[in-house]
């Protein structure tokens, strides 16, 4: 039975980025270690370095190489070390390198393993960079990735490896929820993905996380394609030939699923708390209005005031949440990347832990 504090893997992401720094300062925050276990997965030399980025190098960090010998202490940073950089002071950050794709990409795989096997009780994923990542799996021909040479990114990266078919990504900020029918794919292909099966997989998967969060009957929107919703096919007839008789089929199922509703004024709507969950057709339709609130840019400071947001993988047989940012190369090596985002993320998979 899982103790109190789930343990949480957190995978340290790209080594050229800031995912090893947002590390460092989400886990000096006293107050996490009152909700979790949390643990690095990666490598520890990397976290040694990351220190100095953060200004503070008086930081212990404890090297293990398995779970149950961390010590989960605050002021004490459990990291589940393997030797993944050839040259660790030679190694340069902003920078994209095989490398560093190679050594992200197996951070995430362990954490995986490490969730099936049941000893940690969930995963929290920092940035990787999917052009380091596919550049290293392209050069080795596959060898550290049974012989898959191409992920469009973490999702398909945990789908692959827990043998999981129906799954969907999910963006929180707050009371915003929305979750997408396709995500890493040419806008065309994604217009061409809004097919009726799919639709009515994401509302189920959306329906059963949000059941899984405690609401008993909760209230889902599925945003339209088209401008309008499609304006009763004036402008395309994909929401009727194929979004309208997702929902009709969901309702059947005893699914609150409303729509199509114009995607313009769908998330202003959910904002205001007419819906628990938004299902997006497509990558930037539900990324868009997710970043404009959770995303604030100090024009003063010419500085981020607050990243913030969560990715959460539905449909996984185990538990997945990431930051909702990408590896911040430009800001990498400054100390000044914000973890509120990861501190969300980690939280996030904490109150799924509890609620599994």
């Amino acid at each position: 039975m899982m103790e109190k504090r789930p343990i949480v893997a957190i995978t340290m992401g790209d080594p050229a980025g800031n995912g090893p720094e947002i590390s460092i300062k989400a886990l000096l925050h006293k107050e996490l270690y009152e909700k979790v276990r949390p643990i690095i997965i990666g490598d520890a030399r990397v976290i040694e370095k990351a220190k100095l980025f953060v200004g503070n190098p008086s930081v212990s960090i404890n090297a293990v190489s398995c779970v149950k010998d961390a010590e989960f202490v605050f002021g004490n940073i459990d990291v589940l070390h393997e030797d993944l950089l050839d040259d660790v002071d030679g190694f340069k950050v902003g920078v994209v390198s095989a490398q560093g794709g190679k050594a992200a990409f197996l951070s995430v795989k362990k954490a995986i393993k490490l969730a099936m096997n049941n000893e940690v009780d969930a995963t929290c994923t920092n940035a990787l960079n999917k052009e380091a990542m596919n550049l290293a799996l392209e050069e080795s021909n596959g060898s550290f990735s049974d012989g898959h040479t191409h992920f469009d990114g973490h999702t398909e990266i945990y789908a692959t490896y827990t043998g999981t078919k129906s799954y969907a990504m999910m963006l929180v900020h707050g009371d915003l929820r929305v979750s997408h029918v396709s995500t890493h794919c040419a806008l065309r292909e994604a217009c061409e993905r809004v097919k009726k099966a799919r639709v009515l997989e994401v509302i189920k998967l959306t329906y059963n996380a949000l059941r899984l969060l405690g609401m008993k009957n909760p209230k889902i929107a599925v945003a339209g394609l088209n401008p309008h919703a499609g304006e009763h096919g004036l402008f395309g007839k994909e929401e009727i030939d194929e979004i309208i008789p997702a929902i009709k089929e969901a309702n059947s199922l005893g699914i609150n699923a409303l729509g199509p509703i114009p995607p313009d004024s769908v998330f202003p709507e959910a904002l205001g708390g007419w819906y628990d969950a938004v299902v997006a057709m497509y990558h930037d339709q539900g990324h868009i209005p997710v970043k404009v609130v959770g995303f604030v840019f100090d024009r003063d400071k010419q500085e981020w005031k607050a990243v913030e947001g969560v990715n959460v993988t539905l449909g996984l047989p185990i538990i997945r949440t990431s930051v909702d940012h990408g590896t911040g190369f430009a800001l990498a090596g400054t100390g000044r990347s914000s973890e509120l985002s990861l501190l969300n993320a980690i939280d996030f998979a904490s109150m799924l832990a509890r609620a599994r």
